[in-house]
């Protein structure tokens, strides 16, 4: 980001200057469309939010981190459109995460070549591993997203590998996850996230060893190993394999414990190379998903579309 953003205010909040390009450049700077439901514009500050932490940020290490919360608070506190709704920001931001834990998933689960290890990925701030995966961008297809994910999380292209019929799906909740099975992909394969901060470490794991004491969605394997979204998919994955032929051998020279071909150096951001000064390529509401529209999920709130419609042809005159 630019270096005319360096100051800060008290407390090493953002100033009003970072703020009002915040706005500007994600929430007022957007087709029409995208600012017709609260979800929609929510996701507008998530992306907002997400460039304050890769960018601003690291750029500036006399800024504080924030949290979402803590960041929507700001926005909506500092952006003239939003304002009016700081009242109901509590009642807004609990129903934006309902809201986002419906919006269908889709990853990968990588094998190598034997189908005894699969490629699991380890998220920034937890201790969890898990499949690499996401949500869906409005309008984008199962597989695409799933591509789309691997590649930002791991910067490996799966896109010549991947055959649609081959994947397995299992409904969390109100939430549709679809992993498409990735097979014969060689252990020497180079890997490393291409989005800052969201995996702290990548590793080939046994099968055999991530097998757990139950099928919840948080389990842990038998060696000790959290694991988010992977056992309930292990036994389908295991019929899977009994009747598909490895392209090698089992290898019983092999170690027991997961092999790590990635982790982040300690202070380190990931890598930037496809991190640009651009809106993120995070996802977006599913547009399959039921859209509750403003004033419907929850009291009678509603956004003045108008209002901010307006802001938006006064920044574009301006």
């Amino acid at each position: 980001m630019s270096n005319h953003h360096r100051s800060s205010s008290k407390n090493g909040l953002p100033p009003q200057e970072l703020l009002d390009d915040l706005c500007s450049r994600f929430v007022l700077n957007v087709p029409k469309e995208d600012l017709q439901s609260f979800e929609r514009i929510l996701f507008l500050v998530e992306y907002a939010h997400w460039f304050y932490e890769d960018n601003s940020v690291e750029n500036n290490p006399s800024l504080k981190s924030l949290n979402l919360k803590e960041f929507t608070s700001l926005l909506f506190n500092s952006c003239d459109v939003l304002k009016p709704y700081v009242a109901h920001i509590d009642d807004i931001f609990k129903d934006f995460t309902s809201y986002k834990v419906r919006v269908p998933v889709t990853g990968a689960i990588i094998l190598d070549e034997t189908y005894e290890r699969c490629l699991l990925v380890k998220g920034w701030k937890g201790s969890s591993w898990s499949f690499p995966r996401g949500k869906k961008s409005k309008d984008e297809e199962d597989h695409a997203c799933a591509i789309r994910e691997v590649m930002e999380e791991t910067g490996f292209d799966v896109s010549k590998l991947l055959n649609k019929d081959e994947y397995l799906e299992v409904i969390f909740g109100q939430q549709r996850v679809r992993l498409y099975i990735i097979a014969g992909v060689k252990d020497d394969t180079a890997f490393a996230p291409l989005t800052k901060k969201e995996i702290s470490e990548i590793a080939w794991h046994r099968l055999d060893e991530l097998q757990p004491a139950s099928d919840e969605v948080i389990s842990r394997s038998i060696t000790g190993l959290k694991l988010y979204m992977v056992a309930p998919f292990l036994a389908s994955l295991k019929s899977w394999i009994s009747t598909h032929q490895p392209a090698m051998a089992p290898r019983p020279d092999l170690p027991l414990k997961g092999i790590c071909v990635w982790k982040a150096k300690p202070g380190s951001i990931g890598s930037s190379s496809t991190v640009m000064d651009i809106q993120p390529t995070k996802p977006e509401p599913d547009s399959h998903t039921p859209d509750l529209g403003p004033g419907k999920s929850f009291r009678n709130f509603r956004f003045d579309t108008a209002s901010i419609l307006q802001a938006m042809e006064t920044s574009f005159s301006s």
